[in-house]
């Protein structure tokens, strides 16, 4: 039994680090990668964190995401240094991934292959993962950094995600068209640069990327980005929240949240001194927060199931 488990093991290990032969990851692979998740999943097995959580991340900053997956041993989760469409907006979804490599011909070809003939994908490779975008979702894509001649999304292909998921992209690499995809209200997207070429993808000429990956592990920046993960894109940044953390990392934020209201609040009354709210609070200053919670739950911006939630665990 134990030689029969260790060949499942060895058996799964290499469909991992050998994408070219499995491109599109299985069922059973990410509910391996992903084995702290116990919510509802994709079909395929991608976590799909509640939209409920989706609406409330929308306040996160990466100040308060930082501490939780901080605190939790997740410390390199934050990737920065974007260029961005709508700069003033928020990207919060679940992250689809796609990964490219530098363009390999006879890889490239056996990819089509089983893309065009086992698959029934008719279209070119950089179309194959944003078929599989489901609203909500966010398009992430490690493209190599790839500029001239490396763009896999323009206007065309970023109307389309934005109609599919209702989103932007976070973008390893250039995008062209960015003129037509600023027209794209709703596309908030971070990306490396910007070149008004496109990327080659003929393995008989010129080519200068190939596909190699869907759904599975990726890189981005620095942080390891796994299919599912939240993607908080906001002032200049990007943070990928594991899915069995985002609950966290929303009621953590919504508490901070709440309790800089109180506290700048109680500060201009001149009730407290600084020292008293920069400090860990008094018995006192907790059960007066908790009175404000009450008397103030149908005006705060923090859902009141979360408040009253909230309360139910005080003791003041």
């Amino acid at each position: 039994m134990k030689f029969v488990s260790l060949c499942k093991v060895l058996l799964l290990c290499s469909c991992l680090y050998f994408p070219a032969f499995a491109q599109q990851i299985s069922k059973e692979e990410l509910l391996f990668l992903t084995p702290e998740w116990k919510g509802e999943r994709f079909p395929d097995g991608r976590p799909k964190v509640p939209d409920a959580i989706l609406k409330r991340m929308r306040l996160v900053t990466h100040e308060e995401a930082w501490a939780v997956m901080k605190g939790e041993n997740f410390r390199y989760q934050y990737a920065e240094g974007w260029q961005c469409i709508n700069p003033d907006s928020v990207l919060i979804g679940r992250a689809l991934t796609a990964t490219f490599m530098p363009g390999r011909p006879d890889v490239h070809r056996v990819i089509d292959k089983k893309g065009h003939e086992k698959d029934g994908r008719i279209k070119s490779q950089n179309a194959w993962p944003i078929d599989m975008l489901v609203r909500g979702d966010v398009y992430v894509v490690d493209q190599l950094g790839a500029h001239e001649n490396g763009p896999t999304i323009g206007d065309n292909l970023g109307n389309s995600i934005y109609a599919k998921t209702g989103n932007g992209i976070v973008y390893e690499g250039a995008i062209r068209d960015i003129a037509g995809l600023k027209e794209i209200g709703g596309f908030t997207s971070y990306f490396r640069s910007y070149h008004p070429s496109h990327h080659l993808n003929n393995p008989d000429g010129d080519l200068n990327t190939t596909l190699v990956a869907i759904n599975r592990p990726t890189r981005i920046g620095k942080v390891m980005v796994i299919p599912g993960d939240i993607v908080l894109g906001r002032d200049g940044a990007v943070t990928f929240i594991p899915p069995h953390l985002a609950e966290k990392v929303v009621t953590v934020s919504e508490i901070v949240r709440l309790r800089d209201m109180f506290g700048h609040e109680r500060l201009r009354q001149q009730k407290y001194t600084p020292g008293q709210i920069d400090n860990r609070w008094s018995d006192e200053i907790e059960k007066d927060f908790s009175q404000w919670l009450n008397a103030h739950i149908n005006e705060l911006p923090v859902p009141k199931e979360q408040i009253q939630e909230y309360l139910k665990k005080r003791t003041w």
